[in-house]
């Protein structure tokens, strides 16, 4: 397909949303709108909206990619995620709603003390920033390859100027632009998705049946993997049990879709959400699923040389955009487009509230909207926007793995810590050393790290995969309560 007329379908795409931008900002330029939505936004808009945030594009191009090695594996770790949900909906919801967060970190200093506070924010602004960046990478080098590699315009370039459009239209409005946003963009994601399905059908001569029969008979459509839990990392416990923790983590301890579900006016309203949003969470992953198995069949059909990609990422985009016609290369683009950005702004905007809130105190000011602090809170907006650029330009440069695997891997070291501080906050009534827990979250992922480096792989035949997440939270909890002075005081335990 000519990258003039994707370049053009991007434009527009990108007009539409700072048209919403305009309008869902306009008169609300405070604080408060930015940071939590004015606590009145609409359970079900923020429903869907946060299946374009929590799916990403690593969803859209990996998922699918990744089928022709690991089949449909990849539903374990999904229904991991479900269970993970429904646990935050139950026990991390109502103990951020009764406490009326803005940040979620506020806890851990209730709870544990300053240091405590600091650190779990920290954490959370190096775990997010890298793994959005790692999403952004995604969809920079898809449109670098298909766009703008056609006039040599440098991987920097189109980086910033993704990062600028997105920079353009949460500036001002933030999470009340972006719950608008979302919705607009999942709408996107989803009919991108069932539509790539009807393009690739039509491709093959099948219709609905022949298309449904031919999904599920083929060598692709194997789920659970049961064998060898000591040396595989498809195996059903270690996906399924790493999907749970790894959603509690991400999601559950995560700024970013727990500032969405701050923004409601009850926890009633916030658990519908939740409960909601895993529903169709579920039920999309499938879809992406049955993507990912037409491919491979589409690839076989018409003599596509998957081995010859550089990366099994590019196989969706090779097909949407050079085997298929015009109208399914541009919904492939508009739900690729949709995905990684309903992601990365929904981020920005969440580490722009971390910051503000955890280390400038803006909740703790007498006037948190006095326009020094408005402006002020543009120039943080804009400057993790820069530091997202940086991480992505050093990914480039040193990634040999594919996007999807990297993230995981990555969170699993940076989630892990915060993990193990709100579990020991949460099941323990145990006090901690405040001073020590800084040196504890970083000791804990060096150790694992070093562990399954040069004891755990070298000595046994166990492979460590999504689990990896539990035992850096476990050492975190242990070292927690080895060093516990020993049980907190009543007020510290009324948050707990």
């Amino acid at each position: 397909m000519s990258p003039s007329i994707l370049l053009s379908f991007l434009v527009v795409y990108f007009g539409v949303l700072l048209v919403v931008a305009h309008f869902t900002a306009k008169g609300a330029s405070d604080n408060a709108t930015f940071f939590v939505a004015n606590r009145n936004s609409k359970w079900y808009m923020v429903a869907f909206g946060m299946i374009g945030t929590a799916l990403s594009g690593v969803t859209f191009i990996s998922v699918p990619g990744a089928v022709g090695v690991s089949q449909f594996g990849y539903f374990q770790f999904v229904l991991g995620n479900a269970v993970g949900f429904v646990i935050i909906a139950y026990v991390l919801l109502p103990l951020y709603y009764r406490m009326k967060l803005t940040s979620i970190y506020t806890y851990l200093e209730e709870r544990f003390g300053y240091l405590s506070y600091k650190t779990g924010a920290a954490l959370f602004l190096v775990s997010r920033t890298v793994g959005s960046a790692f999403r952004l990478y995604l969809v920079a080098i898809v449109l670098q390859h298909f766009i703008f590699d056609a006039w040599n315009v440098p991987f920097a370039i189109t980086v910033i100027i993704c990062l600028v459009l997105i920079w353009l239209y949460t500036n001002k409005g933030g999470l009340k632009t972006i719950i608008v946003t979302d919705t607009l963009q999942t709408t996107f994601l989803i009919t991108a998705v069932l539509l790539s399905i009807y393009f690739m059908a039509k491709g093959l001569d099948f219709g609905v049946v022949d298309t449904f029969e031919a999904v599920k008979n083929s060598s692709y459509a194997k789920i659970f993997f049961w064998d060898d839990f000591v040396g595989a990392k498809a195996n059903f416990w270690k996906q399924f049990l790493g999907g749970i923790f790894v959603t509690i983590a991400m999601t559950g301890l995560d700024q970013d879709l727990m500032q969405k579900n701050l923004s409601m006016g009850t926890i009633k309203e916030a658990q519908k959400n939740m409960i909601t949003f895993t529903s169709v969470f579920v039920v999309i992953n499938i879809f992406f699923l049955a993507v990912g198995a037409l491919l491979y069949i589409y690839a076989e059909r018409n003599g596509i040389d998957v081995t010859a990609l550089a990366t099994r990422d590019y196989l969706y985009p090779e097909i949407a955009l050079n085997r298929l016609s015009i109208v399914a290369g541009i919904i492939f683009m508009m739900g690729l487009t949709a995905a990684t950005f309903a992601t990365t702004d929904s981020a920005l905007t969440a580490l722009t509230t971390s910051y503000c809130v955890d280390f400038l105190n803006f909740n703790k000011k007498e006037n948190p909207n006095d326009p020094r602090l408005i402006k002020q809170r543009n120039y943080v907006h804009f400057g993790f926007s820069v530091l997202m650029l940086l991480v992505i330009l050093v990914f480039k440069l040193i990634n040999n793995d594919s996007v999807v695997n990297a993230i995981f891997t990555a969170a699993s070291y940076t989630y892990g810590p915060l993990l193990g501080l709100f579990t020991f906050g949460i099941l323990t009534k145990y006090a901690v050393r405040d001073r020590l827990v800084p040196y504890i979250c970083v000791v804990s992922p060096l150790l694992l790290y070093v562990l399954n480096q040069f004891v755990i792989s070298v000595y046994t035949s166990y492979v460590v995969g999504l689990d990896l997440i539990i035992y850096n939270g476990l050492i975190t909890f242990l070292l927690l309560w080895f060093t516990s002075p020993g049980k907190a005081s009543a007020k510290a335990l009324s948050h707990g």
